[in-house]
């Protein structure tokens, strides 16, 4: 099997702050439970487990299989994978995760292997599915999409001004000469598509990433996490989540602003508040080196939050 490189973003700067206090310090090693909730290709887990004491335990988990084939390769008795969406996570038992680590981007591995379909860089099948076992591909969903659903899609998803245009283009296509089954294809419809495109950037960008977000249903599944993550934290337990662009970014900062405040029954004026879940603590992006050194790191942010005692 071929193998492609991966720069694990943020790497250090995640895991210092998944950590209590910075801790563990001067050589002492982190008891307790942690989860790398992405593991891609563990750049995250392999360095938390640096951090750990053998009575630690590190829990990863991923869809995609070959993911997890990676994290099999792990020998480490404090270390098991899981073949499963982050969303999963909800089955951990309640207040026993001493920190959670979500890194929502899509490993280089699958965007450099023609076959996963990701990327309209390379030609191969028109599949983005994060775990190639399950579900339907981009390609299977246009076979018979409507125009206002894939319009839909490529607006809620991709933001994109466009979305009229190319799903009238897709759709026309199909009738015309059959369905579009390659990246090459869709990224080419698309440039035929969309006359004008910011400066630097493929007129394919939004609408690839707009398919990658509605077949995983990315935005459901980190929607859930979050929601697990309050029950599955222990008081004092960090949440650390990089991202890499804005649909992402604003469900993460709502999600931490909402619970980090108390809650008040507007209803009922004189009842105690909810109070808050989490304390919201940092807000991080890569250094300038980082960037220079890896461009795919250029749109990430790291926010940090603890949850509360409450």
């Amino acid at each position: 099997m071929e193998t492609w490189n991966h720069a694990t973003v943020l790497l250090n700067e995640a895991v210092d702050a998944l950590f209590i206090a910075g801790t563990p310090k001067e050589g002492a090693a982190a008891d307790g439970l942690y989860i790398d909730a992405t593991f891609g290709r563990g750049g995250h887990s392999r360095l938390i487990l640096t951090r750990l004491s053998p009575l630690g335990r590190l829990i990863a988990f991923d869809r995609d299989p070959e993911a997890v084939a990676a994290g099999n390769a792990i020998q480490d008795e404090r270390f098991s994978i899981r073949h499963a969406a982050f969303s999963e996570l909800k089955h951990i038992q309640g207040g026993s995760a001493a920190g959670i680590l979500m890194d929502l981007g899509v490993s280089s591995p699958q965007i450099d292997n023609p076959e996963r379909g990701f990327s309209f860089r390379f030609d191969g099948p028109l599949d983005m599915r994060m775990d190639i076992t399950r579900g339907q591909s981009v390609a299977q969903w246009l076979e018979t999409a409507e125009t206002d659903n894939i319009a839909e899609v490529i607006r809620e998803y991709g933001e994109e001004r466009f979305a009229g245009p190319i799903a009238k283009a897709i759709v026309a296509r199909r009738q015309e000469r059959g369905p579009i089954s390659t990246t090459t294809e869709l990224a080419q419809l698309v440039a035929d598509t969309v006359k004008t495109r910011e400066q630097g950037q493929n007129p394919a960008t939004r609408t690839f990433q707009a398919f990658r977000i509605f077949i995983n249903a990315e935005l459901e599944e980190l929607q859930q996490a979050l929601g697990a993550c309050l029950h599955v934290l222990e008081p004092g337990g960090r949440l650390v989540v990089i991202s890499f662009h804005s649909l992402e970014d604003r469900i993460v900062k709502q999600f931490i602003a909402k619970h980090s405040r108390d809650e008040y029954d507007r209803r009922d004026p004189f009842a105690a508040p909810k109070v808050m879940k989490l304390k919201a603590l940092e807000r991080i992006k890569p250094s300038d080196d980082e960037v220079r050194g890896n461009v795919r790191s250029r749109s990430a942010i790291m926010r940090v939050a603890q949850r509360t005692a409450s």
